[in-house]
């Protein structure tokens, strides 16, 4: 099974990215930030621009939205996808759920999260608009997902944490990002299609909120920042279900470091500690160039040996 799609050709891949004009952004070494004519050089500034740019944008998406045309797109969109990867593999859902996010991708980390704490009502005001435009569009894709016969599973894919934890205190996050991120899951929440959660960093302290939200699975543990594994796969959903889990031998760890002995002990451990149900195996997150061909063999032979005699 594959979510998202493999590179046309990997080895594309260069120094700042992929693509031979990959610029540098907010958050990879841009020298200044400039959005619209505007300077982002302060937290001012950011909640400025979300007022004169950002909320007028999201009402004009949601006064446009055309639930047929999207739910359109998605079952194309997944169709193409399927007929490019064969019968081998089953494509799943992956890119058409929608939710509110941080903008620091916009704006860079150090001036965005200065306007969290600083302008919360700015950055809550924008969190809402996108909740409500999500909440339509997720209510498109659950029906296109349904009604297709597409496999009733869809990643959420953002990156909340880093290695010490979550980016904002799960305080503010209960104040401000929750509510608005659980109003725009509902329509998936409600539907047959299962959410499974992307998981970078130390996600620990956000698992049990996910889980209250509808979110009935994880995948991507980085086990060495704090991600308890084998405590995240004792927990269940809302409704008391198991959860589905995508777990794989560590790309920054095990795989890169490690010997082949220490990739088939992980995938062991996975194994014995993954829940009974719904458990796919493979690797933490993109393997990088550089890892050892007998560790790829060593993985490459352990999956086998799960995928060919189960437990």
């Amino acid at each position: 099974m594959v979510d998202q799609q493999l590179w046309d050709n990997p080895l594309s891949m260069r120094q700042d990215g992929y693509g031979p004009e990959t610029a540098r952004g907010a958050t990879t070494g841009a020298a200044e930030i400039v959005l619209d004519g505007m300077r982002i050089g302060s937290p001012e500034a950011v909640a400025a621009h979300i007022e004169a740019h950002l909320l007028p944008q999201r009402q004009a998406e949601l006064a446009a939205f055309d639930a047929e045309a999207w739910a359109g797109w998605v079952a194309e969109g997944e169709r193409a996808a399927q007929e490019r990867l064969g019968q081998d593999i089953l494509k799943a859902p992956y890119g058409w759920a929608g939710f509110p996010v941080f903008r620091y991708g916009l704006y860079g980390y150090e001036h965005y999260f200065s306007a969290w704490a600083l302008y919360p009502e700015v950055i809550e005001r924008e969190m809402s608009l996108t909740a409500d435009l999500c909440a339509l569009r997720n209510a498109a894709t659950a029906r296109a997902i349904v009604e297709n016969g597409l496999p009733p599973y869809i990643r959420l894919d953002f990156d909340l944490a880093d290695s010490r934890g979550t980016l904002a205190s799960p305080e503010s996050l209960d104040r401000i990002w929750l509510p608005h991120f659980a109003r725009a899951v509902a329509p998936l929440a409600r539907s047959p299609v299962r959410m499974v959660w992307h998981c970078d960093g130390n996600l620990m302290a956000l698992a049990p909120r996910l889980l209250e939200a509808g979110v009935k699975g994880f995948q991507g543990f980085q086990y060495e920042d704090g991600m308890d594994y084998e405590a995240i796969c004792r927990m269940k959903a809302r409704d008391g279900d198991d959860l589905l889990i995508i777990g794989g031998v560590s790309v920054t760890r095990t795989l890169p470091f490690g010997r082949p002995a220490d990739v088939a002990r992980e995938l062991s451990w996975l194994v014995r500690h993954g829940p009974r149900n719904r458990l796919f195996l493979g690797v933490s997150s993109s393997v990088a160039p550089g890892a050892p061909w007998e560790n790829l063999q060593a993985l490459a032979q352990g999956l086998r040996h799960y995928r060919e005699g189960g437990r």
